[in-house]
């Protein structure tokens, strides 16, 4: 975020580059398009068990389980190969990520470390904390260079400073910050792709766009493909006004497919076929 610090509300600036502001109005729309369905005013629980269910197995792709959508909801045990435990901890995540809407605000540090914490579902030291000097990091599918533990602890730090400060950014702009941000630095040890897209969805959520959370970004991403993902991620670590604005355009676009998702969704509900 180097190219927006020295202004009074980062993220706002951000969210007047050139594309932006388009993205957000389009994303809007298609979000508008699920909340006016008809099938919202009788049976939003289901849709949102169902995007649940779908955008964690999108978010599983991205990181490696590219699994069809029936193995998913087939499958009862996820503690198998490393596949199988990165699909379980998607799921735990997606359900994780709606109890803890109070807190991020006031204190999204101890969020992010909460996921860390259900994602890797482990006793060992490194988890449910940020990485210190020296300790590796598994998240083999992005290969940026690696930020030291200094200067991770101090960029997570200003990202707390700026959610709880709040201001006039348009919810995709904070969503793709937070999402890009900590793609970007990796602060713990694993499972860094799969808090990162949970985290985005939490701001989208908690922002008023998304409340019910029918509109899962995590399916948008990976139909959008992973190369896709990687190139515009490339754009927000170069800290570019092009860049961050291709990143943000691009979780924009993710969002419109996951809302175009559970259009779909609300059609076959409607149709008695889901």
């Amino acid at each position: 975020m180097s190219t927006t610090d020295a202004t009074a509300d980062p993220l706002a600036a951000l969210g007047t580059l050139p594309g932006v502001p388009e993205a957000v109005e389009s994303m809007r729309k298609a979000v508008d398009r699920v909340y006016g369905h008809r099938v919202m005013r009788r049976r939003s629980n289901e849709l949102t068990a169902e995007a649940a269910l779908r955008g964690a197995r999108g978010s599983a792709a991205l990181s490696g389980a590219d699994w069809a959508l029936e193995e998913v909801r087939r499958r009862t045990d996820f503690s198998g190969d490393e596949e199988a435990r990165t699909m379980g901890a998607a799921l735990r995540l997606s359900v994780e990520a709606g109890q803890l809407l109070s807190i991020w605000r006031q204190s999204p540090l101890r969020v992010l470390a909460r996921l860390h914490l259900v994602a890797a579902a482990s006793n060992d030291d490194t988890v449910g904390r940020p990485r210190q000097e020296g300790e590796a990091v598994h998240e083999p599918l992005v290969e940026l260079p690696l930020p030291g533990a200094a200067e991770v602890s101090g960029r997570l730090d200003g990202l707390a400073d700026l959610i709880i400060a709040g201001g006039s950014a348009p919810a995709l702009v904070t969503a793709a910050v937070v999402h890009g941000e900590l793609l970007a630095l990796r602060p713990f040890t694993s499972h860094n792709g799969l808090v990162a897209r949970t985290a985005e969805r939490i701001v989208l959520i908690g922002s008023g766009l998304d409340p019910k959370s029918v509109c899962p970004a995590e399916v948008g991403h990976a139909e959008l493909g992973r190369a896709a993902y990687l190139a515009a991620l490339d754009g927000y670590v170069s800290g570019t006004p092009e860049g961050m604005a291709a990143w943000i355009a691009h979780c924009g676009r993710a969002v419109e497919l996951g809302a175009r998702e559970s259009t779909a969704v609300c059609e076959a509900l409607q149709r008695g076929a889901a």
